[in-house]
């Protein structure tokens, strides 16, 4: 799947956007013939998440452009496992993971993968997963690992081990700048951005390996950190990709398995995520189903309403770090 799209261009999936969409003018007709940016997208999410991921990607690149073309090429490594669905859409729409090597890419964004064990070195896809974290070192000018991404990359670089935190850090948090980066112009002293993890980077640890930490979230520790070698590395534990609903769909997700039996914890909602009155019906609910668990229950769920601003909170910090991204890599073209 190869998209090529600008500020002009709307973005609802990629698998709508044919090769070529896009003739390079933005809103207000300005054509802008320069060479686009060449963006790889290694989507490893789980096979629920794999549509949304295309779009939250896409939309986060396309309004990070400006008036510059972008031009996005959808991947997968080959060794997540899948279903039959999931599996036939990406032998159907993207590209060949073997043929990365051979796309000219100036940068590239890597997601985190569903766990299937607690250690990343037994996860099905670690052997496919370091040769791709050395081949973006040596052929991009930067690349974005996300997330669970972020956790095996540094760890195969840098034997850095991800620790088991006591309970998922989920919510949304506020994240501050703590040095000055390219990467954070012109962003406010103060951001908000989404996380859902389990495990935690230790922040001392990323610094005496020689990493920058750009940001830290309160509540929710490391947010976004780098290091630059042969390329620019740029590391988020969170996930400024999310939508406003995303952490609302897991957190069902999460439910549904406990009502349904295949969890042990009823699940928490997101921090900072829904409002007061919500999270009173939460905390009542979820009272009921650790007395009275059963799948039907899901059925009086109450209503669930954000914290309001909360949407364009998100897409404003996410929008800012990706446009900054994408000048980084502009000007080192």
């Amino acid at each position: 799947m190869t998209l090529l799209f600008d500020s002009a261009d709307p973005i609802v999936s990629p698998a709508l956007v044919p090769d070529g969409a896009g003739d390079g003018r933005g809103r207000r007709g300005y054509c802008d013939r320069r060479k686009p940016i060449e963006i790889g997208l290694v989507n490893n999410m789980g096979d629920a998440a794999l549509r949304a991921t295309e779009r939250q990607f896409a939309r986060l690149l396309r309004d990070g452009a400006g008036t510059r073309r972008v031009r996005l090429h959808c991947f997968a490594l080959r060794s997540v496992p899948r279903s039959a669905t999931a599996r036939h859409r990406i032998d159907s729409l993207y590209s060949d993971i073997a043929d990365l090597g051979r796309v000219r890419l100036d940068g590239l964004i890597v997601t985190g993968a569903e766990p299937r064990t607690p250690a990343l070195r037994d996860e099905p896809y670690w052997d496919e997963f370091r040769r791709l974290v050395d081949r973006a070192e040596a052929s991009t000018r930067s690349t974005i690992w996300s997330c669970l991404a972020a956790h095996a990359a540094v760890l195969h670089l840098d034997g850095i081990e991800r620790r088991r935190l006591p309970q998922k850090c989920s919510g949304v948090y506020t994240s501050e700048g703590l040095r000055d980066d390219a990467l954070l112009t012109d962003l406010p002293a103060t951001v908000a951005v989404s996380h859902s993890r389990l495990n935690d980077l230790d922040g001392d640890q990323l610094t005496a390996a020689g990493y920058d930490v750009l940001m830290q979230a309160a509540g929710a520790g490391v947010d976004v950190f780098a290091r630059c070698d042969r390329s620019r590395m740029v590391f988020f534990q969170g996930h400024p990709e999310y939508d406003a609903t995303t952490l609302q769909r897991e957190f069902l997700r999460d439910l549904g398995r406990y009502l349904a039996g295949e969890r042990d914890d009823c699940p928490a909602p997101p921090e900072n995520y829904f409002c007061a009155r919500t999270e009173m019906r939460l905390a009542a609910f979820c009272d009921r189903a650790r007395a009275d668990r059963r799948t039907e229950l899901i059925a009086e769920l109450p209503p669930l309403e954000p914290r309001p601003g909360l949407a364009a909170a998100l897409d404003a910090s996410a929008a800012a770090l990706f446009r900054n991204w994408l000048s980084l890599l502009a000007t080192a073209a």
